[in-house]
């Protein structure tokens, strides 16, 4: 009996000798849209455009012996795959989505993340040791047309000083007592991930029974890898403290550098005590700040209790433009709490401690430092040399790769299908490319 042909795949685009199928286009579409975006078939051409980068870039790559690690390539896609099941609603929810197991969808991943990860190590080896320096720095400016200068609106040098409060190992006891309960139930026969689900206090571990995947030792906090590195797979720890809490683990799996954990937290909440003792010691912190008898960034690297800036002496970091690691923040991007507690002060003044929930709900007192204000005003080179300086380097570092990517075009067979012969992010891919369509198979 005759039978109807069917279309299993196409090729939507030729580079060199390597082909790019439409399979991997609506792959990493899906991906797209398990991350929360709305349907854009436009999308697509950008992907596409993406792809031919990737090539080119991975080609030169195999030319000049570049190579990534399995564990790298592994790391990445957990990473992928645990932001994505959190967009989705859960692990399988995401499964529904793309109608395929996890561990399915994963291998399909790899061959192309470890294409990417390899073109992205060529993209840095092309602009390394690219910098610029004053003199052009001040040429980049002077280039710029001024009506077209940007616009900074006010911004902030700000620190904080935290203290959270600690509870004496009486107080913890309740907390330890709890996870001791529900090791002893799994240990007497209890189905560990229903436990977790129930009961454990990691919000996003609790939902997959606890399952954190696999991740290497330097994804976890000191006390939780040198616990779940040293038990063999199918091993229940004995009940241990972390920053976290209290927890146990069981190791799943093990491969090579990484293990596959799961485990069940019990959270330590203050007791109404802790935050007393906490109240009176930040309390005499800035007692003698105010008082000029401690300098606020000694006195932030001794005793403040928020790790991502004791050591920068209590200043923040503009998250926006973390490799400037400038501490420079838009006001209007600060953290609502932040902004009104230096709303009214001068630079050089300090608000009075007061309770705050982090982002983790943990319960702490702070007081926060305005180091200063910059009133807003046209770019210029006198107050924004650092912002200049690092849009200088990027359009060094854009031409770079542009003069790049053209002499690597032009002498490379590229065929895009002329399914794609619409998208605007293509034309420059189409010209000269010395490529006919490819025939849809």
């Amino acid at each position: 009996m005759a039978q109807q042909a069917q279309v299993i795949d196409k090729v939507a685009a030729m580079v060199g000798s390597n082909i790019i199928l439409q399979s991997e286009i609506e792959m990493q579409y899906a991906q797209y849209l398990a991350q929360g975006n709305k349907a854009d078939e436009d999308f697509k051409c950008y992907i596409l455009q993406q792809q031919l980068t990737q090539k080119l870039l991975a080609q030169q790559a195999a030319i000049d012996s570049i190579d990534v690690g399995e564990s790298e390539v592994d790391d990445n896609i957990n990473s992928r795959l645990r932001y994505m099941s959190s967009q989705a609603g859960g692990q399988e929810r995401l499964e529904r989505f793309l109608n395929r197991s996890l561990l399915q969808y994963k291998e399909e991943m790899r061959p192309s993340v470890y294409e990417q990860l390899k073109a992205n190590k060529m993209q840095q080896n092309i602009v390394s040791g690219i910098d610029v320096t004053p003199l052009e720095v001040k040429r980049y400016f002077e280039s710029l047309e001024k009506d077209s200068l940007p616009y900074f609106n006010t911004e902030v040098e700000v620190g904080e000083l935290v203290v959270y409060p600690q509870l004496t190992r009486e107080e913890k006891q309740q907390y330890r007592d709890r996870a001791e309960e529900l090791r002893k139930q799994i240990a007497d026969g209890a189905d560990f991930a229903t436990i977790a689900r129930l009961y454990s206090q990691d919000g996003g571990s609790a939902p997959y029974g606890g399952d954190l995947g696999f991740s290497t030792r330097d994804r976890y906090v000191k006390e939780f890898s040198a616990v779940a590195f040293r038990l063999k797979p199918g091993e229940l720890s004995q009940v241990f403290e972390s920053e976290h809490g209290f927890h146990f683990l069981e190791v799943l799996e093990r491969r090579g550098e990484e293990a596959r954990v799961r485990h069940i937290l019990i959270q330590i909440k203050p007791t109404q005590a802790s935050l007393d003792r906490a109240k009176k010691h930040i309390d005499s912190i800035y007692e003698n700040v105010a008082a000029k008898k401690l300098d606020f960034y000694t006195a932030a690297t001794l005793y403040s209790d928020n790790k991502e800036t004791k050591y920068n002496g209590g200043m923040l970091l503009n998250m926006e433009n973390q490799q400037s690691r400038t501490t420079l923040i838009p006001a209007d991007k600060l953290d609502a709490s932040v902004f009104t507690a230096i709303d009214t002060l001068q630079p050089g003044q300090y608000s009075r401690p007061a309770s705050f929930t982090d982002q983790t709900n943990k319960t702490g007192y702070r007081f926060t430092y305005l180091k200063s204000r910059t009133a807003p005003h046209q770019a210029n080179l006198e107050q924004d040399f650092a912002k200049i300086k690092e849009a200088a380097l990027d359009d060094k570092i854009n031409r770079k790769l542009s003069e790049w990517f053209e002499g690597r075009r032009k002498v490379t067979f590229i065929n895009i299908n002329d399914a794609y012969y619409d998208c605007d992010d293509l034309k420059i891919w189409l010209k000269d490319s010395g490529g006919e369509a490819v025939a849809q198979q």
